[in-house]
């Protein structure tokens, strides 16, 4: 990784702790850093990139703090088809919302790993396992693009608005593909912009708020399918789950709320010149040769 991809690696980092401490002060979720340091209300103002993915029930099962770390931008969990017995791994896991909600779905038997690279979303993660007292659940450090599990391992992958921050996507896939088991799903909720990527203005494609903003690293539609065609996936689809407006480019969800980012021009720049949506993309990996 260049030095490029290093620094907007370290801001996304520096953003999601901050995200983690506002949550752990009872501020809310804001990636720009906690809402101590930038002088907000306690009350989170802006968007709901999820698109309403959470049910009432689902997030009343739930501790109160893993709901508010939640800056995703659907509901993986629901879509993944999830059953007793299965192994799950959750990409950029931050405060478990959807490892604790997978794990409720594979049990009995099965067991919901998180992936975090942020020491801060890794304790407090930690700290919502202890209250659910969820069992079956391990949180892990590491980079989403070198995966901390041996190959073959799981039987879904899924991932919530991460995948999107990475600057190397088709490593991200690569290692998807390898820890998942033959006939594994991979199922994650993330942002697909719908036109040609290219109409995005030179500023916002360089911000490194931006992209730390769930904007500019969007992938399209056509290169997501193109990326897990490459990495061995099949059974390949993009399904469009929630269109987002200029204005939610600048809102509360991955970009922090349009008084807390520093860049919000970039990215309601990005969301008018090419369609911004939130998508859940699946593949599966091929079964082995023989295996119906």
């Amino acid at each position: 990784m260049g030095a490029k991809g290093e620094e907007l690696r370290e801001r996304v980092r520096e953003r999601y702790a901050g995200a983690a401490r506002s949550v752990q002060e009872g501020a809310g979720a804001s990636c720009c850093g906690s809402a101590g340091e930038r002088g907000l209300d306690s009350e989170v103002v802006g968007v709901d990139w999820t698109g309403g993915g959470y049910s009432a029930e689902e997030l009343e099962m739930l501790p109160q703090a893993a709901g508010a770390a939640s800056l995703g931008c659907g509901n993986p969990t629901a879509l993944a088809t999830l059953a007793p017995g299965e192994m799950v791994l959750d990409l950029g896991s931050g405060g478990g919302i959807d490892v604790l909600l997978s794990a409720r779905r594979v049990s009995p038997g099965g067991k919901a790993y998180g992936l975090d690279m942020t020491d801060e979303m890794l304790e407090l993660a930690e700290k919502n396992r202890a209250e659910a007292g969820t069992e079956n659940v391990e949180f892990l450090k590491g980079e989403i693009e070198n995966i901390p599990l041996p190959e073959d391992h799981v039987d879904v992958v899924i991932s919530n608005c991460v995948i999107n921050l990475s600057t190397d996507k088709a490593g991200v896939m690569g290692e998807a593909y390898r820890v998942l088991k033959p006939g594994g799903r991979f199922a994650v909720s993330d942002m697909v912009f719908l036109g040609d990527k290219r109409k995005l203005s030179a500023e916002v494609v360089r911000s490194v708020e931006s992209w730390a903003g769930c904007v500019s690293g969007a992938l399209q539609k056509d290169e997501y399918e193109r990326l897990l065609g490459e990495a061995g996936f099949e059974d390949i689809s993009v399904e469009v789950t929630h269109t987002h407006d200029t204005g939610a480019a600048t809102g509360s969800g991955c970009c922090g709320g349009s008084d807390c980012c520093e860049d919000t021009g970039a990215a309601t720049t990005a969301a008018t010149e090419v369609p911004l949506v939130s998508a859940f993309i699946r593949g599966r990996k091929p079964s082995e040769r023989g295996t119906p």
